[in-house]
């Protein structure tokens, strides 16, 4: 699978690793390390220099209970870092996380060629035609409801096979849109219990029949911290052990807070792989 990334072409024959870049002050786990913008350059150049394959810029909080931010308030928060990064690396693959078409389309025209949004094209509308008339690939999440509503939208009569149907279906609204590259991003922690997170997990590369690339986003999530009754800050070592299950599985892309660690859980699966 090749994505066309405003012209840069991303190869995914082997696993690539997204490095987060939250430009919040209350991101569940680094909020407010990086609101400023000499520090998420910084924090950018870290991930780069470590192998980060993508750059995912997001200004909104996600986490259980986040309320959702105006799309101006959230586009000044962006902007300015997405230019600063594509100044100092213009070969960078650079993914706007926003559920905002507005936000979406100035981040793009600043140097962003990748949109990232955690509501699959639900909350904004005008996404779908927004992100076709861009050119640029379209990550497609599953939530049920928002972040301040989604953890009481957890029934599934069977999880797997809902977020399959539910996933589907929104691959064909992109492609009717006239989206061209479109991944697929189950949506570990939002809607789900740790329980059915584990379920996806597990059951990931049923995915793959839809035949598009699959985004896993596990990182120091409740999944890890639950389990091992441990904080988000000891998650490092249970998130690697997941990552590396979810390449397993089927995942092309991880998206993560460290990328030095799943880079090498990726590199070693290709190596692996190679000696088959």
């Amino acid at each position: 699978m090749i994505l066309n990334c405003n012209g840069q072409l991303l190869d995914l024959s082997t696993p690539k690793v997204m490095g987060i870049l939250n430009l919040t002050p209350d991101s569940f786990y680094d909020g407010g390390k990086y609101v400023d913008n000499d520090s998420a350059l910084q924090h950018a150049a870290e991930m780069i220099a470590e192998g980060a394959d993508i750059i995912d810029i997001g200004g909104m909080s996600s986490k259980q209970g986040a309320t959702i931010i105006p799309a101006d308030v959230e586009t000044l928060r962006v902007i300015p870092v997405i230019k600063a990064i594509h100044s100092a690396f213009p070969k960078a693959l650079i993914s706007i996380d926003t559920i905002h078409a507005t936000t979406a389309n100035a981040a793009v025209e600043a140097g962003a060629s990748i949109v990232n949004d955690i509501s699959g094209g639900d909350y904004d509308k005008a996404m779908f035609s927004t992100v076709a008339k861009l050119g640029v690939p379209f990550i497609a999440m599953h939530m049920r409801g928002t972040p301040e509503t989604m953890q009481s939208l957890t029934h599934y009569e069977e999880v797997v096979t809902e977020v399959y149907n539910d996933l589907k279906e929104k691959l064909l609204q992109c492609k009717a849109a006239g989206i061209k590259d479109v991944i697929l991003d189950p949506g570990f922690g939002f809607a789900k219990t740790v329980g059915q997170n584990f379920i996806l997990l597990n059951q990931l590369n049923v995915f793959n029949t839809l035949q598009v690339p699959l985004l896993a986003g596990l990182s120091r999530k409740s999944m890890v911290t639950k389990t091992l009754h441990i904080s988000k800050e000891e998650a490092l070592n249970g998130t690697t052990v997941l990552n590396t299950i979810a390449i397993i599985n089927g995942a092309n892309i991880l998206r993560v807070h460290d990328v030095k660690q799943a880079k090498e859980a990726a590199q070693l699966f290709c190596a692996l792989h190679q000696t088959a």
